[in-house]
């Protein structure tokens, strides 16, 4: 570069605003007048705290508007020291940082005693007697509390022991639903004999009028009049509105084979949130049992029965209390617990409900004295929150709603096999889902026999009925004469996994290409055991490209099922082995194409793949056809019992 080129470059920079300082340094005592190019470590540090401050506060603020103020420091608010508004509203979340309304859920909760004469044999005799019945109807809960914290996990293997038909005992034998078509008192013993053979019952008609009405309709001309003819010599066949169906509407039926997505899967995985529930008592009952019957632990019983020992000294409340329960996440377990109580009596002068006591949850897990929370128009009915985050999968509400109405494990647990072949127990109820329960009071040992159970999930209703079969075995059948149990498992591994991808076309999460999913991945941790899903034959037991360490069992009438990526075999088992269900018979893995443990499950019919949990599946047990008009029998007498009114006595669960 010359003189002049260095010059022209020089011109350019000065223009462009570039000076010819001194550097930078640390050395701010430098030349005679500082030049404002020295640095400072004191104004570094701050600049850069203050950013970082800056950043975490602003971080929070975000936390706390996405994640509401479960987590933080909210006495003030909890235990509501300023002035309640006036104004009345819906109970609602109280704090959440939202505008949107969460809705309200009218629930049911009904543990009746209903009478009914029963006609039973006794030593070649028949004995009419009045038989009382507990009918539990009820909406499954929708949030999770301590109630069904110690719950078993959710295990197949459990699920096909819950379901084997029972050993009627002696006392279970003595147990008739043959509902008697009159009431009687105390017991009657009816004594069948035969007619004698002297007996002529009086004549209904005389044989002049018979024989005036055989010449009427022979000579009568028959015509059709309106939608059936007048007489006919065979049955027409039921018209549309014989089944209940308007003339012109469509029929239609129940599709079977097919998946239904639900619309939205919003909050599905977020986190517990607050909900309230509001209860009337209809019965004087103890404080402390309607407490553990909603989700309250004996800890918290205690430490709420202390706190508002001064201002509500009874141990009872009576019929036509109101209680508002603020449910709200636990800190330590993945349960809602009572952030608040609130106790209200009815006033009969005023006809009004009258505040008696709050107790609130502080941030130190101590119950103390608060004020009244906001008021409120109490509802007719019980009502509760619904809140997406907090609905419980089916598999966890049946238990809690089993234990809330004092039924026993074993009892649950089969209600859960009933439904468990049919239904996806991990899936989150909706609000509204409810169960019906008709079983014999307790006895002496405090044993009760399950009678009937219906389940409502959405718009279906399921229901099994007892049936005892002649050689004194015990099982559950639905309308048609068969059980719920299936003779393949649709998630056959310890827990049932989770489902992390359906059957269908997707992208690959590997090739990122679109290609049929041929089966279910069900998430689990490496070396969770693997069962069969059904009787069967092993017809492959190696490694195959892609699937890792897979196993394929040959099942009955063309079905197959085939298990991918494990970790590793159950060692004595290989080709030819036969397998029965629930045996195990390998462990999760992520061999072969895999972004992760999981077991990649597929099932066949005749050769085609198929949805696992949507395709129709054979029952395993079906009523005998010699037993059908003895079992419809038995359906009609408890549909009866389930229609009955509530005898006098009332046992009210809250």
């Amino acid at each position: 570069m010359n003189a002049a080129q260095r010059h022209r470059h020089l011109a350019l920079l000065r223009s462009a605003g570039f000076e010819d300082s001194a550097p930078l340094t640390l050395q701010s005592t430098d030349g005679d007048i500082p030049h404002g190019r020295e640095l400072s470590f004191a104004w570094l540090t701050g600049t850069v705290m203050t950013g970082l401050t800056s950043v975490l506060l602003m971080g929070a603020a975000l936390y706390v508007s996405f994640q509401g103020e479960d987590t933080f420091s909210t006495a003030y608010k909890a235990l509501q020291l300023a002035g309640a508004e006036a104004e009345q509203r819906a109970p609602t979340d109280m704090f959440a940082k939202s505008a949107r309304i969460r809705p309200v859920a009218a629930t049911r909760s009904d543990r009746e005693v209903i009478e009914a004469s029963i006609r039973d044999s006794v030593d070649g005799r028949d004995i009419i007697r009045n038989q009382p019945f507990v009918r539990i109807r009820a909406t499954l809960a929708t949030a999770p509390t301590s109630l069904a914290e110690d719950i078993p996990s959710y295990d197949p293997v459990a699920i096909l022991n819950a379901t084997e038909p029972l050993t009627a005992s002696e006392s279970s034998l003595d147990i008739s639903t043959e509902v008697y078509g009159a009431e009687v008192e105390g017991e009657v013993a009816v004594k069948v004999a035969a007619m004698p053979t002297s007996f002529v019952p009086p004549r209904a008609i005389s044989d002049q009028t018979a024989a005036d009405f055989v010449r009427g309709i022979v000579g009568s001309d028959f015509d059709v009049a309106g939608d059936a003819p007048a007489l006919a010599y065979a049955a027409i066949g039921p018209s549309l509105r014989d089944l209940g169906l308007s003339p012109g509407a469509p029929s239609g039926g129940i599709a079977e084979n097919v998946t239904v997505v639900p619309k939205t899967t919003i909050a599905s995985e977020g986190m517990l949130g607050r909900s309230e529930r509001i209860l009337t008592i209809k019965e004087d009952s103890e404080l402390a049992e309607v407490l553990r019957k909603n989700g309250f632990s004996d800890g918290t019983v205690m430490a709420i029965a202390s706190a508002i020992h001064n201002v509500y000294p009874s141990v009872v409340l009576p019929v036509g209390a109101r209680l508002r329960i603020l449910y709200g996440p636990s800190r330590n377990s993945d349960t809602l617990v009572p952030y608040r109580l609130s106790i209200y009596l009815h006033d009969e002068a005023s006809d009004t409900d009258v505040h008696r006591a709050t107790v609130a949850l502080t941030d130190k897990g101590q119950y103390v004295l608060g004020l009244a929370p906001p008021d409120i128009v109490f509802p007719e009915e019980d009502t509760e929150e619904i809140n997406v985050a907090n609905l419980p999968s089916v598999y966890r509400s049946i238990w809690e709603t089993g234990r809330k109405h004092d039924l026993d494990d074993d009892t649950i647990q089969r209600i859960i096999g009933m439904f468990a072949y049919d239904i996806d127990m991990t899936n989150r109820i909706a609000a509204g889902d409810s169960i019906e329960i008709l079983q014999t009071p307790p006895d002496e040992a405090g044993r009760s026999e399950l009678l009937y159970v219906g389940l409502t999930l959405g718009s279906t209703t399921r229901q099994f009925y007892r049936f005892v079969m002649p050689d004194g075995t015990i099982d559950f059948f639905d309308t048609n004469g068969e059980t719920g149990k299936r003779f393949l498992n649709r998630r056959p591994l310890e827990g049932g996994g989770t489902l992390r991808s359906r059957f269908g076309y997707r992208i690959h999460p590997i090739f990122k290409s679109r290609r049929l999913h041929t089966g279910v991945d069900l998430a689990a941790r490496t070396g969770t055991p693997i069962y069969a899903s059904g009787d069967g034959v092993i017809t492959y037991y190696k490694w195959q490209s892609g699937y890792g360490n897979k196993i394929e069992i040959q099942h009955v009438n063309g079905y197959e099922t085939a298990y991918g990526h494990l970790s590793r075999y159950v060692d004595g088992l290989g080709v030819g082995d036969r397998v029965r269900q629930g045996q195990v018979i390998g462990y999760v893995g992520s061999t072969g194409q895999s972004t992760g443990p999981h077991l990649h499950f597929e099932i066949k019919i005749n050769g085609n793949l198929v949805d696992p949990l949507s395709v129709k599946l054979p029952k395993d047990n079906v009523l005998p056809q010699q037993h059908q008009a003895q079992f419809q029998q038995t359906i009609a007498q408890i549909n009866d019992l389930m229609a009955r009114e509530p005898a006098p006595v009332q046992v009210a669960a809250q």
